[in-house]
């Protein structure tokens, strides 16, 4: 078009970056790579097509890793690694500082590859993921310089092994790969087949900044290639980026091996709209939400939920705005929508559209491409929550959408998902978004806005959306691990079967603690418990399935607890501490009895404390503002998990429990204590004190019996949110394995023994808490 022609009709005329840097970049490097291991690119071996989306043009030949090139990167990565920690964070700072110059010196030429590679619009890959890769290396090189203050008592985990999806290829190696660098761990990254280029040019300015050989490796090629890495004995840390199938995979993989897992999965995001919201701007935010990258994108708010007195003038307003997007070259920087990463995601797409018979379906009017993997935006209007495209990820530029009539209803839909990772509400009324926000199972909640990323504020999901969180001082923490070394762990046995008579003549029969009532056993079975002189202390009951079933039942009932404030939970703990050291004498000689040891009144006296702590933290636990760069402000909120299920310690009978139950309760969770196995009594007695403490029924239920025979069924219960074991039975791959049915978060100790008199419960308080980030725009 002429210029007299684009005034005359208003039009965009046509405005193409240039791909000749790219390409000529891609030249220089013989246009065939091979593995980048130990600071220097191997020969290329047997290969595969890296391929223009939009074109089907190759751009470069990738060679697929092979066992022994992950073998000599992983082994690379150990070599280096004591030398990258030994530098200090401010150290390793000033690498992670050129790191960042380097991306900003470069960044035409990354956002070009970038576009070639994976086919998004070269304005979303110029303006948003490397400024964003830029700021996450600036980020973590303050965190670096700041660690050894801010984590004295952390180190770094060791080799980490990373693993990232297609659609953000650069965005989310710095996601990944800056704060485990900042902590002082190595890395072995594999980027997704499809999207490597940028990967590799990152190794090329990894050699430009003068990085130490064997901090940052990366291995190319497809998933067998990240088997490798998540079963390589050599590594300690596992993180993943991609779709929950294969993110339930990993669980299981990993189950057991005592690697450091996070998990940022799929989702399926709710985008509320209220009736008083601003409806032009909620449409504009939803262009953003679900065809920013071609709504591939995890967070997508790809479920629409308007409220149904706007429901139609807003689907009015968004049709005549979809048919006014561009889809074409995404290299044009007039285009809003390029093309999908492959021909493969292309058919995923078209055919669950395809398969979908319900609602109604509009397709953007705007001019499609005649080649490519492009689809067209669309909307599907009219559908019930639980049709297949209301609950599945379709992950490309389609919307689907239904309608509420009141808040309660808006919050019961957005709820009503398997993911949890974030969501957007668009209301003019501030205590609407203030009631509403916190409700949202999400890890994430924009208002009023979309998309909305930065370093500093943590991102990441709950439920089938994984769990960990990237960004922030939370994601650092995430690649470091404890100084102290823990001891190994033996196992606990009961005190041999004796031939005395009972201790008590009266017979105390010990129950089950469910929903705030003694239950007796559905099996009916009870074990007996013996001193060490061989007297008998009593029995206990032996729970099983179906009692595993009743107490979750009775902690979901228990939901309102969390509802309640730290001050009145506070008030409770210290109730049950006074009520305790009431009966601390007689508390002390039942452990002494049971363990044949004289340390029961020690144990007891740190039991209260551990409860006088817990309580003091219950108002005190508290979340941050998260300094982004932003009229605004992003508030990274402390939730409680939900309900927790815990195997408490067989050495310590009373205070393994108490300490495993204080911190959880005193943020609102509810917790299914499995009691010391073999010392089960000091558990049933304590259920007297929960009785005369005004704990409300179902938030704390004890169960006594094998830990092995309940752990499977506790880890794989659904309604269950977490699960912790510190048995001195090795249920850790047990734990894991069955947590990956739906991606609960677990804590095991994988037969390490736990200092119980530790008086610093801000672990357990940490584990029992879930950040969820807010983000608040201040308008205009």
């Amino acid at each position: 078009m002429t210029v007299k022609e684009i005034f005359e009709t208003m039009d965009y005329g046509p405005a193409p970056e240039s791909a000749i840097e790219a390409l000529s970049w891609l030249v220089d490097q013989g246009d065939c790579f091979g593995q980048f291991i130990d600071g220097q690119f191997t020969a290329p071996g047997t290969s595969f097509d890296a391929i223009n989306p939009a074109t089907g043009d190759v751009l470069a030949h990738l060679t697929q890793a092979t066992p022994e090139d992950v073998e000599a990167a992983v082994a690379a990565a150990r070599k280096a690694q004591p030398k990258w920690e030994g530098l200090g964070g401010p150290g390793r700072a000033k690498y992670l500082y050129a790191l960042a110059r380097l991306l900003q010196k470069h960044a035409r030429l990354f956002a070009v590859l970038e576009t070639l590679d994976s086919g998004k619009p070269i304005r979303e890959a110029r303006d948003i993921d490397v400024p964003l890769a830029q700021r996450h290396f600036y980020y973590h090189a303050g965190l670096a310089q700041l660690i050894e203050v801010e984590l004295p008592d952390q180190r770094a985990l060791g080799v980490c092994g990373q693993i990232i999806p297609w659609n953000f290829p650069l965005l989310m190696l710095a996601w990944k790969v800056a704060p485990a660098l900042a902590a002082g761990n190595t890395v072995v990254l594999k980027p997704a087949e499809q999207t490597s280029l940028t990967a590799l040019l990152f190794a090329d300015i990894c050699r430009q900044a003068g990085l130490p050989r064997g901090v940052v490796n990366i291995v190319t090629g497809d998933g067998a290639v990240g088997e490798m890495i998540i079963t390589h004995p050599g590594i300690d840390k596992i993180a993943f980026t991609g779709s929950t199938e294969v993110g339930r995979k990993i669980r299981a993989a990993t189950a057991g091996s005592g690697k450091s897992l996070t998990l940022e999965l799929g989702g399926k995001s709710p985008y509320i709209v209220f009736e008083d919201a601003d409806l032009d701007s909620a449409v504009e935010g939803l262009v953003d939400a679900i065809w920013f990258n071609q709504g591939q994108v995890c967070c997508a708010g790809s479920r629409l939920l308007v409220q149904e007195s706007v429901a139609a003038p807003f689907h009015v307003k968004l049709r005549a705005r979809m048919d006014k997007l561009r889809v074409g070259n995404p290299l044009d920087k007039c285009t809003d929508i390029g093309a999908l990463v492959s021909a493969e995601q292309l058919a995923r797409v078209t055919g669950m559209v395809a398969a979908n018979g319900t609602g109604t379906t509009h397709r953007a009017a705007c001019d499609m491409p005649a080649a490519g993997c492009f689809y067209p935006p669309t909307l599907i209007t009219g559908l019930t929550p639980s049709d297949p495209l209301m609950q599945e990820e379709i992950f490309g530029p389609v919307l689907v959408s239904t309608t509420f009539r009141t808040p309660a209803e808006a919050v019961q839909l957005a709820n009503n998902s398997r993911y949890g990772l974030a969501a957007t509400l668009w209301t003019e009324n501030i205590n609407t978004a203030l009631d509403i926000a916190p409700k949202l199972a999400t890890g994430v909640v924009w208002v009023n806005a979309a998309n909305l990323f930065d370093a500093a504020a943590p991102f990441g999901g709950l439920r089938e959306s994984g769990f960990g969180r990237e960004g922030g001082r939370e994601g650092l923490a995430a690649y470091t691990r404890p100084r102290a070394h823990a001891k190994p762990l033996a196992p606990v046995t009961a005190m041999p079967a004796g031939n005395g008579g009972p201790v008590d003549p009266i017979d105390r029969t010990p129950k089950l603690y469910i929903g705030g009532k003694q239950a007796r056993p559905d099996g009916g079975s009870s074990q007996a418990i013996w001193s060490k002189a061989g007297a008998l202390l009593g029995h206990a009951p032996i729970a099983g399935r179906k009692d595993v079933r009743n107490a979750v039942e009775a902690a979901q009932a228990a939901a309102g607890w969390a509802g309640t404030t730290g001050h009145l939970r506070a008030q409770i703990l210290y109730y049950i501490a006074e009520n305790l050291s009431a009966r601390a004498e007689e508390f002390a000689h039942r452990i002494d009895a049971m363990t044949g040891k004289r340390h029961g009144a020690k144990e007891v006296d740190t039991a209260i404390q551990h409860l006088f702590t817990a309580a003091a933290w219950a108002d005190k636990w508290d979340g941050r503002t998260a300094s982004v760069p932003l009229r605004g402000m992003a508030v990274a909120l402390k939730e409680p998990v939900g309900i927790i299920g815990a195997f408490c310690a067989d050495e310590a009978p009373l205070l393994g429990l108490v300490t495993v139950l204080a911190p959880a309760i005193a943020l609102g969770n509810r917790v299914v204590l499995t009691a010391s196995e073999p010392f089960p009594l000091a558990a049933t007695d304590f259920y007297q004190i929960l009785d005369t403490s005004d704990v409300p029924a179902g938030v704390v239920n004890i169960l006594t019996g094998p830990h092995a025979d309940l752990a499977g069924p506790l880890a794989a219960h659904l309604g269950v949110d977490a699960v912790w074991s510190f048995s001195s039975t090795d249920l850790s791959a047990k734990i894991e394995h069955s947590a990956a049915g739906n991606l609960k978060r677990t804590w095991v100790n994988n037969a390490q023994a736990h200092d119980w008199h530790n008086p610093d419960l801000r672990p357990f308080l940490e584990q029992a808490s879930e950040i969820k980030t807010v983000w608040l725009p201040y308008g205009a």
